[in-house]
């Protein structure tokens, strides 16, 4: 009898996990999560490296040796997180190689820091690739102004790119618009199109901003809404003469990816996210205790259609209850930028204060 997860799989969607630990690779979770619950990628951020690094004492020993050969805390923690990625990645590497390279996919984001530094973006973007020597391991930069800009550019360049922090239908059009732009000036450039990018929409925080100011009835709609018009755009530029030109010339899809999909209502359903965000040609990542509840009791009731269906509709409603939507998707990533520059700074302060515990000074 098939699962959940493998029924997801079989639609055609990616489940990738949103989270990376040294624990989840030395136990044998994460080979776990491949062999018996279809995941297929993974994702990071540093939100997840502050808990998996800050967290214990998992990784104490290495940040001790590390830190007599004067690394600073951003070499420290990158050292760290592409030890463990690379992990990841090679447990990964079968699956990447089985789909000629559309999944098995890991990721890692640049300093949260740079979000509105393009040239320092690509920089970083450029080091972190070679650094990893994966073909397999993606490099996360958010779809602010400048990271647009850097997207072309690291597309251009040849760096895998996963596109974060997405909200809205026109923000992905515009990470979609920069990767094309990439793929084309290589194209023109007679290089090889086939680099690949994801394109992270994030969903369950816009219900997080509005359900405190709304009545019952709106309550857990506006993600999967703006989700469900985002589909349709994905899906209308995949039809469009423009993306066929590309894809004659070798290029692949930029697959649109669900990110932030566990459930943060008490009150709902601790697989919304995934069970009404089913579609094919996409990828779910999700929170470890939501792929463990899915796996346990989630239900494929339907999936996304490629018109939109009516996401207009709902989005009029909530217009119509006060929502400047456009408004919102800008606070949104903003403060998606703000909240991870913050987890980042929180990380780094960790370490330092794992480096001055472990100094012969300190003993």
């Amino acid at each position: 009898m098939s699962t959940p997860t493998q029924n997801l799989h079989d639609l055609g969607q990616s489940l990738w996990v949103d989270n990376i630990s040294r624990a989840m690779l030395e136990s044998g979770t994460l080979a776990s999560y491949i062999a018996e619950k279809s995941v297929t990628g993974l994702t990071s951020n540093p939100t997840i490296f502050q808990h998996a690094i800050g967290h214990g004492s998992t990784y104490d020993e290495v940040i001790a040796r590390l830190a007599r050969r004067g690394k600073s805390a951003e070499e420290l923690f990158f050292l760290l997180a592409l030890d463990d990625l690379t992990k990841a990645a090679d447990l990964f590497r079968p699956i990447f190689d089985a789909t000629h390279g559309l999944d098995g996919w890991v990721s890692l984001e640049v300093s949260p820091l740079l979000a509105d530094d393009a040239a320092g973006t690509i920089q970083a973007a450029a080091a972190l690739h070679k650094a990893a020597n994966r073909p397999n391991l993606y490099i996360k930069i958010p779809g602010t102004p400048a990271g647009i800009e850097a997207i072309e550019e690291s597309i251009f360049a040849g760096v895998p790119v996963n596109v974060t922090l997405l909200f809205s239908p026109t923000q992905y059009l515009a990470a979609a618009a920069a990767y094309m732009r990439g793929i084309e000036r290589r194209i023109a450039a007679d290089l090889d199109p086939n680099v690949h990018s994801v394109a992270s929409l994030f969903v369950s925080r816009w219900d997080v901003a509005v359900n405190s100011q709304l009545p019952p009835p709106f309550h857990n709609r506006l993600g999967i809404a703006i989700a469900t018009r985002t589909y349709a755009a994905y899906r209308e530029l995949l039809n469009s003469p423009h993306w066929h030109q590309l894809a004659r010339s070798g290029a692949r899809p930029q697959r649109l990816l669900w990110a932030s999909t566990g459930t943060k209502d008490p009150a709902a359903a601790d697989t919304l996210y995934v069970e009404f965000l089913a579609a094919p040609d996409t990828i779910n990542t999700i929170p470890e205790l939501t792929l463990a509840a899915f796996a346990e009791h989630g239900k494929l009731i339907g999936v996304l259609p490629a018109d939109g269906g009516n996401a207009e509709e709902v989005l009029e409603a909530f217009r119509g209850q006060g929502v400047d939507i456009d408004a919102l998707a800008t606070r949104l990533q903003r403060a998606g930028v703000e909240a991870f520059a913050a987890s980042w700074q929180a990380l780094l302060a960790r370490i330092r204060d794992k480096c001055a515990s472990s100094s012969p000074s300190a003993a």
